[in-house]
């Protein structure tokens, strides 16, 4: 099976703030559990910019939120309210149904400010795309971490390189961050169970040896790695420095996507957008404005 490239689309989300899109595609809807992945920045906000992402639903996921650089502050439905700042991982289990607002800082606005990471979003298992909604943060200094050689790699989701995340999921995901120097190489794990990795490159180009056979990858470029793979190697290139994330996991089948809501169901998807529609999902406390259904409604 060969590796396989999937490149981003460009998707505004509003004010002038553009993300790249990598999942799902025409080519391919999820690797592992993740059904979607958005790299934002890096971006420098001015004084007058707005990207706060104003009170919106989901159904049937977690979405899973990693900062670069930036902040941003998370309120939803259950009441929580989290400052998310560089290096932590938020997972927040929609289950059942949950509103959140994604927003500036207060003490960042009216300032120039710097945006980067990435949000994903993962797939729940059928058996618990109802359940409760909750909200997980875990600190960046919770996440374990290893130095090997010129590569550093902080272990965000799952076991990996002899590490454990302290980040609770309802089903096997794999999630690293690795920061290669100049001529680092290392040997990337393989799961018995994480039958599905793809890597992707945050800020340079990097290598990857696969089996003896080498292929270089340019940034932006979710690598979907061939299943059937017994060695793979990760290494820099160019002489220079790369960050890349690994993401991966079961995959848990197909699913119906559209707008915010993921179901193995396609009437579940319906019903999520009627509640919405009709305020039946709850509210954020102390927020107002809410993100309007799409004109176009689910089949």
């Amino acid at each position: 099976m060969p590796l396989q490239l999937l490149t981003p689309h460009s998707k505004d989300l509003g004010g002038g703030f553009t993300v790249r899109r990598l999942l799902p595609s025409a080519a391919r809807q999820a690797v592992g559990p993740f059904v979607f992945f958005d790299h934002f920045g890096p971006i420098t906000a001015g004084p007058a910019d707005d990207h706060d992402v104003r009170p919106h639903p989901h159904i049937g996921l977690a979405t899973v939120t990693y900062l670069f650089e930036g902040a941003m502050q998370h309120r939803d439905s259950t009441g929580v309210s989290q400052r998310i700042e560089p290096g932590a991982i938020n997972w927040m289990t929609a289950g059942q149904g949950i509103v959140h607002s994604e927003r500036t800082p207060e003490d960042l606005r009216g300032v120039a400010r710097r945006s980067h990471g990435l949000q994903l979003w993962a797939a729940l298992p059928a058996e618990h795309e109802e359940t409760a909604p909750r909200f997980e943060h875990t600190p960046a200094a919770r996440l374990p971490q290893l130095q090997d050689g010129g590569a550093t790699l902080r272990l965000l989701i799952g076991r990996a390189h002899g590490l454990a995340s302290p980040v609770g999921t309802l089903s096997l995901t794999l999630y690293v961050d690795y920061a290669l120097a100049p001529g680092a190489a290392l040997a990337l794990p393989t799961p018995a169970e994480a039958t599905e990795r793809a890597l992707y490159g945050i800020d340079a180009p990097y290598e990857l040896v696969i089996d003896g056979n080498v292929a270089r990858i340019e940034p932006f470029t979710l690598a979907v790695l061939p299943a059937d793979a017994s060695t793979v190697t990760l290494r820099s290139a160019d002489g220079a420095a790369a960050r890349v994330a690994l993401i991966g996991g079961a995959p848990l089948g197909p699913r119906h996507i559209w707008w915010n809501f993921v179901s193995s169901r396609k009437e579940r998807i319906a019903q999520a957008a009627d509640d919405w529609e009709a305020d039946r999902m709850g509210r954020v406390p102390g927020e107002t404005e809410r993100i309007p259904l799409p004109a176009r409604r689910p089949a």
